[in-house]
């Protein structure tokens, strides 16, 4: 079981886990203790966040660029049965298209890979976001399965590699 989030660090980035309190500021709308970018929380973050709330599960991670909060990650529900966890990961618009995404991706999803319980990591994303498409297989995700040309959402995934 998940129970808590490591700090983590890319080449560029700190990935910084939500501690309860601020998780509780931030579902409530107030950002006032955080330096933020432009665009910065997004429409999906205080959701997110309100969300993992209710589950009584850790609310993510925070992106830092710079000592500024860019984006932010986190798993939509907790690890199930057969090892699986599904991520949600956003940036403010300013910071896309550098390969920040990318890092964040792949760092995440290996720390979650490292833990015992999870065997897979997957993300949806809708079928015509080619640039999230990109961050997820640079990442190492795959497409689950042929998905129909009329599902508006595709599912990628991240296997931990066999021993």
């Amino acid at each position: 079981m998940l129970d808590h989030f490591a700090p983590l660090a890319t080449p560029r980035l700190e990935l910084r886990p939500i501690g309860r309190d601020l998780a509780r500021s931030i579902a409530g709308g107030d950002v006032s203790a955080l330096r933020t970018a432009p665009g910065w929380p997004q429409p999906g973050t205080v959701n997110g966040v309100r969300m993992a709330l209710e589950r009584g599960q850790p609310a993510g991670w925070l992106v830092i660029l710079d000592d500024e909060v860019v984006g932010d990650c986190g798993v939509h529900a907790p690890v199930d049965e057969d090892g699986r966890v599904e991520i949600g990961y956003g940036l403010a618009e300013p910071f896309r298209g550098r390969g920040l995404g990318t890092e964040l991706v792949s760092t995440v999803s290996g720390w979650l890979l490292d833990h015992p319980d999870v065997r897979e990591v997957s993300a949806r994303i809708e079928r015509d976001n080619a640039a999230s498409r990109r961050v997820l297989e640079r990442a190492d995700f795959e497409p689950l399965r042929a998905a129909s040309p009329s599902d508006d959402l595709l599912t990628l995934v991240r296997r931990r590699p066999k021993a």
